[in-house]
């Protein structure tokens, strides 16, 4: 039996992908490619092409394999883009979502752990975020993801599924060797781009200075993708021995503004940063910082890579393999 993820030619499929084989674990990936790397596929998995839109594909990849549990990060992941493009980002994340469900409840696979967001809160109103707090998306992505985490409710209601929600702050770092790490075409993240100006010694944007926070500049939750990958096959574990539905938030309870990421990466780069302000972008919120206790309890998680300087520090080392 087979662990199907979605979406693990990505960034945090590809973490997955490594730990479910380092485990023992057969997987199945499935990808478009759009947003993949070919490339970062690791060669022990069997690989799909092809979209969660196309229901043909996926009642062949559910018939040609024997599939226990998914693991669900296929998706569009930005925030300043789904303001732009809400309907690519509805189509994406929430019809390629039914259409899974679909073929699992088809092929009797009544597992999947899925990959949502801190986004699903909007601009709290109570810091850290505990996961019964308020749901008020800013942006399409965020809706998105709260779009889907409602059909699990009903999916388990009708047809039994047992599903696990992990509710992402902010992924980063890489693989402590620099070996694998953070690739987006656009890259959008702060930790990457900020490594690339400091390698390329050009201007760094900053996007914001008037939040309501200490230096300005909105604060974030960051959680090391080895520490997302953990969280992962915790809840896998979860709902392969208890019934029903659970929600977690995967964050680490402190948070980081923008500056002190920026000045982390001067720390560990050696190099002084050009940085210019920009305006905020569209549907960013203040503070984003986890209450993480539900997780700590249920599932005994414990973050051991997410402190600033590790992320950072790892994230360096992917971003300059080549000179090394």
């Amino acid at each position: 039996m087979a662990v199907l993820v979605t979406g693990g030619a990505g960034y945090i499929g590809n973490f997955m992908t490594r730990r479910l084989l380092d485990d023992g674990e057969e997987v199945v990936v499935i990808d478009s490619l759009e947003r993949g790397h070919i490339e970062s596929l690791d060669k022990r998995i069997t690989f799909l092409k092809g979209t969660l839109l196309d229901r043909s594909f996926l009642k062949e990849a559910f018939i040609q394999h024997s599939i226990s549990a998914v693991i669900h990060f296929a998706g569009y992941i930005s925030v300043a883009e789904s303001v732009k493009k809400p309907s690519a980002y509805i189509t994406n994340n929430v019809i390629a979502t039914l259409n899974l469900l679909d073929e699992m409840i088809n092929a009797q696979v009544n597992k999947i752990v899925f990959a949502s967001t801190a986004a699903v809160y909007g601009n709290p109103t109570k810091i850290p975020i505990p996961e019964d707090h308020p749901k008020n998306p800013e942006s399409p992505y965020g809706d998105s993801k709260l779009m889907v985490e409602k059909i699990f409710h009903w999916y388990e209601k009708a047809n039994g599924l047992r599903h696990v929600t992990l509710r992402f702050f902010n992924a980063s770092g890489a693989a402590l060797d620099g070996s694998m790490g953070e690739d987006h075409q656009p890259e959008t993240h702060i930790i990457p781009n900020a490594i690339l100006a400091a390698i390329n010694k050009t201007p760094f944007t900053l996007y914001g200075k008037d939040y309501d926070t200490p230096d300005g500049t909105c604060i974030r939750d960051y959680i090391h993708v080895l520490d997302l990958a953990q969280a992962h096959i915790l809840a896998l574990k979860k709902i392969s021995e208890f019934p029903g539905g659970y929600q977690y938030n995967v964050g680490t309870g402190k948070g980081y503004s923008n500056k002190e990421v920026v000045e982390m990466v001067e720390k560990v780069s050696g190099e002084k940063m050009n940085i210019v302000f920009h305006e905020r972008r569209p549907g960013d919120s203040d503070k984003l910082i986890a209450d993480p206790s539900r997780i700590f309890s249920e599932l005994s998680f414990k973050p051991q890579y997410s402190d600033l300087e590790t992320i950072v520090s790892s994230a360096w080392k992917w971003h300059t393999r080549d000179r090394r």
